[in-house]
């Protein structure tokens, strides 16, 4: 029983994400490391909050923060995840990193992920309403991959910049829709390769705990019980597949009553009502005040 939490990933980030989340501690060191005074007043220019950088220390400062925030009115919960970057916050909830060995992995990985992008620049697009068979035939046609499975019909594609612009009409012409997503490097691609080689480098000296619950990783799907599969799992997703769709199935086959999103948007809420409707999921975007948020977890995770 009890609840989940699982953290979003880049792509949604806005000025009023998570409204009540103020300007200290953690996210006040992570705008440190940016440059800026206000974060939310840098997130209204679009080509900065679309920034690699920007995106993945924002996601994670604001994912801590926010979990500090709540988890002190909140009993542990039952289980952890985090969506592509959103496994730092994740690692974080789970006991696993602090808050400031999680912003150090956020502009290791960041940095990373540039480098290769540098060399062949890329992004995602996110692709609805074709299955499996359609979906592999593009990718192989266009020379693509699939970044992320979140679903039998929904998955997001990446790769090069020059093979991503035939994505929208060959979508389209097989009665799909698509979205190109506000990243600017082709996560969770082969294209990562050398970033996951040298995420793995910076990993394997650093300090970490075992995980003190469930915690799901998006590579393999599979419970992280100890520091090394921890450290393995984190590099892995880097150029390998995100499997959303496997990773929510495992925390529902824990019996969970609910699920909170942390992070800007709502998109992992809704994905998770479309497939799991008996168990209700909201987004901590989705409330004005944290003590809304914390009344909501204890009436429903029992």
């Amino acid at each position: 029983m009890g609840y989940a939490i699982i953290f979003s990933g880049q792509g949604m980030q806005h000025p009023d994400m998570v409204p009540w989340l103020t300007t200290d501690g953690v996210m006040r060191e992570a705008c440190q490391r940016l440059g800026v005074a206000n974060w939310r007043d840098s997130l209204t220019h679009p080509e900065w909050a679309a920034g690699n950088r920007q995106a993945q220390l924002l996601l994670t400062g604001s994912g801590v923060a926010t979990w500090e925030r709540l988890s002190h009115a909140l009993p542990w919960p039952d289980a952890v995840a985090g969506y592509s970057v959103g496994e730092l916050p994740a690692f974080f909830a789970a006991g696993v990193i602090d808050a400031t060995t999680a912003l150090d992995l956020a502009e290791c990985r960041s940095a990373a992920m540039d480098h290769c992008a540098a060399a062949t620049p890329g992004g995602l697009v996110g692709v609805t309403g074709l299955v499996g068979p359609q979906i592999q035939a593009l990718v192989d046609r266009l020379g693509l991959a699939v970044a992320i499975d979140n679903g039998p019909d929904s998955v997001v594609m990446g790769g090069p910049n020059n093979a991503l612009a035939g994505v929208d009409s060959a979508v389209t012409a097989l009665g799909g829709r698509c979205t190109r997503l506000k990243v600017s490097v082709a996560s969770h691609t082969p294209w990562m390769r050398d970033a996951g080689t040298a995420f793995a480098m910076a990993l394997e000296p650093l300090a970490m705990q075992r995980p003190r619950t469930v915690l799901v990783c998006n590579a393999s799907a599979e419970r992280i019980r100890d520091v090394a599969h921890a450290k393995e799992a984190l590099a892995a997703q880097i150029d390998k597949t995100v499997r959303w769709r496997e990773s929510m199935e495992a925390l529902y086959a824990r019996g969970i009553r609910c699920v909170l999103e942390v992070g800007p948007g709502n998109s992992l809420a809704r994905l998770w009502n479309q497939k799991f409707p008996d168990v209700p999921a909201r987004s901590v975007d989705e409330f004005r005040h944290a003590a809304a948020i914390i009344r909501w977890v204890l009436a429903h995770a029992g």
